[in-house]
């Protein structure tokens, strides 16, 4: 097995032999007689979020730069945030959303940028069941919460819902929740991720002549945007219901 920085990083190359998208282990850590890892995963995860930081503090720069006459860049981050504002208050309704639109901001950003960071020969962080399943199981502690804040005890009593013998479904029903969520994302990334690296490993004529940019396109742009849109569609719908807040 090759090693190294750049061999954790990339995923696919033009050869054949190249072909990899498995997640590397590349720096071992003993923590308490245990050995643990610093994973590709990990790696890429870290180029997101620091490319993340990055655009974040030259969009408040510019922003606070150019209030009395906006530049493109400054334009495009307000247009940005009005969007996500009504699609947050579309889906939760205005009372709802304005609790929640830093965290969806939050998520959208994150998982689109995880899912296409394939087009940078990264493999992308949602495609690693580790990090689809903590984005949902925080997804799912605030479902809860909403539940538990707003509901009270019906939250509990709902359990029980139609009957008392429905309480084993009912508890399996909410746990499917970031079960579902998790699965989804990780499935769909993971499925292109998997597509990219046979394509170039099985026909790597067609590689260049430009073939794979319109894959590229689909699998990484078109699929990574839908399936951001989704998580956070989801999440808001869920935590929603359990506010009893029409959308």
């Amino acid at each position: 097995m090759r090693s190294g920085f750049a061999t954790g990083i990339q995923v696919i190359s033009n050869s054949s032999e190249d072909v990899d998208f498995y997640i590397h282990e590349l720096y071992p850590i003993h923590f308490f007689g245990t050995t643990v890892y610093i994973t590709t995963t990990h790696v890429c995860t870290f180029i997101v979020l620091l490319v993340i930081a990055i655009l974040a503090i030259c969009a408040r720069r510019s922003v606070l730069k150019t209030r009395d006459n906006p530049s493109k860049f400054a334009t495009g981050v307000e247009l940005a945030i009005e969007s996500l504002i009504k699609f947050v208050n579309s889906t939760m309704g205005k009372e709802a959303g304005k609790h929640y639109i830093n965290y969806i901001g939050t998520l959208f950003i994150f998982v689109l940028f995880s899912n296409i960071s394939g087009l940078f020969m990264l493999r992308p962080p949602t495609a690693d069941y580790g990090t689809t399943l903590c984005i949902a199981l925080v997804s799912f502690v605030m479902i809860q919460y909403a539940s538990i804040r707003y509901q009270k005890w019906g939250a509990f009593k709902s359990l029980f819902d139609p009957i008392f013998l429905f309480f084993p479904i009912n508890v399996i029903s909410e746990f499917a929740t970031p079960v579902s969520l998790s699965l989804r994302l990780f499935g769909n990334i993971l499925a292109g991720t998997v597509m990219m690296a046979l394509y170039y490993g099985m026909l790597p004529i067609f590689v260049k002549i430009g073939i794979p940019s319109a894959l590229h396109v689909y699998f990484d742009l078109f699929s990574g945007v839908i399936q951001a849109y989704v998580f956070c569609m989801l999440t808001m719908t869920f935590v929603a219901n359990k506010r009893n807040v029409e959308g």
